[in-house]
């Protein structure tokens, strides 16, 4: 496990001790950390636990059991995949299996180069025009492979 930076320890601490004194405070601290530093680095699970007076494994346990927390720092460019049941009837099996191939990432990966985070996601909203991706917050729908690689290829360039 990677040891924090001074920066990453003071906002740890920081953040902690601005929201401590709340009713159950962990799952608020978590959520602002990520915003903060772009993810939870697990040498940040000590430094809560002491400054909460939790067990190490307290937080772990909800580190790990929510995924919407990562534990590696995200990509520069995040790229979510609907795998819900009406873009799964319109492709987003093999769109998912493509963009894998194409960035060379399983789902909750990072590309090696830090350019793409892919993640799952299950319901965009965008039903109506299956299969839906958002990249950066920006939906769109009917993706093909190739729309995929257009898309891919301007964040690229970014």
């Amino acid at each position: 496990m990677q040891a924090l930076t001074p920066s990453q320890q003071e906002a740890v601490r920081r953040i902690v001790a601005q929201m401590r004194s709340r009713p159950g405070p962990l799952l608020e601290i978590l959520h602002a950390i990520q915003r903060e530093l772009g993810f939870i680095p697990g040498a940040a699970v000590p430094l809560i636990a002491e400054e909460l007076n939790l067990s190490r494994a307290e937080v772990h346990g909800v580190v790990t059991f929510y995924h919407h927390f990562r534990h590696t720092p995200p990509g520069r460019h995040t790229v979510q995949i609907c795998r819900a049941e009406s873009c799964q009837s319109m492709g987003a099996e093999g769109l998912a299996e493509h963009a894998m191939r194409r960035l060379g990432v399983s789902f909750e990966e990072t590309t090696a180069d830090g350019a793409f985070s892919l993640h799952p996601v299950y319901c965009l909203g965008n039903c109506a025009c299956s299969p839906a991706v958002m990249i950066d917050g920006d939906l769109y729908g009917r993706v093909s492979p190739d729309r995929l690689d257009e898309l891919l290829a301007e964040r690229e360039r970014t």
